[in-house]
């Protein structure tokens, strides 16, 4: 079965960066499609951004120009790289293959 385990959140100040790594088991990797989503407290978790086996990536409106996210196939990871981070991308944030679901990881923004 497909797991996913994530890693690399915490606590980082305002225009500051993370990198979020998901490390992939069970799966053939190369083959597959990845996405993060993230949830608020009290919000629904939304889609943040895609990559497909191809490479191609597409992002939610709001992380577009400062988020990057991105695949090593070599080590079945998947990376999403945040800059300019702002107190409203405070979320715990999930890495997905469809149907598989990872158990997230907490990004927090604040001075």
């Amino acid at each position: 079965q497909v797991q996913l385990v994530e890693s690399g959140g915490g606590l980082v100040q305002p225009g500051g960066s993370l990198r979020l790594s998901c490390v992939c088991s069970g799966s053939i990797f190369r083959a597959d499609n990845f996405l993060w989503f993230r949830q608020a407290p009290g919000q629904e978790r939304e889609w943040v951004a895609t990559i497909n086996s191809g490479g191609s990536t597409d992002y939610a409106d709001s992380v577009t120009g400062r988020f990057a996210i991105s695949r090593d196939n070599a080590k079945n990871t998947v990376y999403l790289q945040m800059n300019s981070l702002k107190p409203e991308d405070t979320a715990v944030y999930y890495c997905a293959r469809p149907p598989a679901w990872g158990q997230g990881t907490q990004v927090t923004v604040s001075s």
